[in-house]
């Protein structure tokens, strides 16, 4: 079933930089998304480390995965990392614990803020909202993310230092 979907689905965006390793986590509301998502990633070339769960447990808490995943996502030169829950905010919040990690939350509506999160804020996590996203459209985003270069315009490498 998982196959014919990505057969099915036609994602146009091209991925920029595939040498880019991604780290992914999940908790039990992101689990099955998580899933569709890695495979869909190493069907296109990339590159993805699955930080867990390894398997569903309803009972889990996001902490567990997603703390290793922003810690390795900023020991990892050039790292980006998915972090998917069930609306993306814990996560993101875990993520932004980390010194060095920038985690931008997406659960639908503009894509522009995706673009907006590399170009002006160099993001290297992205957070998924599963409950408000389909996987075509999780796919979608993920591929515009990944392709969005940031901008290193002054100001906003200025701000990226600030931040600490």
């Amino acid at each position: 079933m998982r196959i014919h979907f990505f057969d099915t689905y036609n994602c146009s965006v091209r991925i920029y930089n595939r040498r880019v390793k991604i780290f992914i986590a999940s908790d039990h509301a992101g689990f099955e998304l998580k899933e569709t998502l890695g495979h869909y990633l190493r069907m296109k070339g990339r590159e993805v480390e699955d930080l867990g769960p390894a398997e569903f447990n309803p009972e889990d808490d996001y902490p567990h995965t997603i703390a290793p995943l922003a810690k390795k996502v900023a020991k990892t030169k050039g790292a980006m990392g998915i972090a998917i829950g069930g609306s993306g905010q814990g996560e993101a919040m875990e993520c932004n614990r980390v010194k060095g990690v920038r985690a931008a939350v997406f659960y639908g509506g503009s894509h522009e803020i995706l673009k907006l999160s590399r170009q002006h804020n160099s993001a290297n996590v992205l957070s998924l909202g599963a409950r408000f996203l389909s996987p075509k459209e999780a796919i979608q985003a993920v591929e515009l993310w990944l392709s969005t270069p940031f901008s290193h315009e002054e100001r906003h490498a200025r701000r990226i230092k600030e931040l600490g």
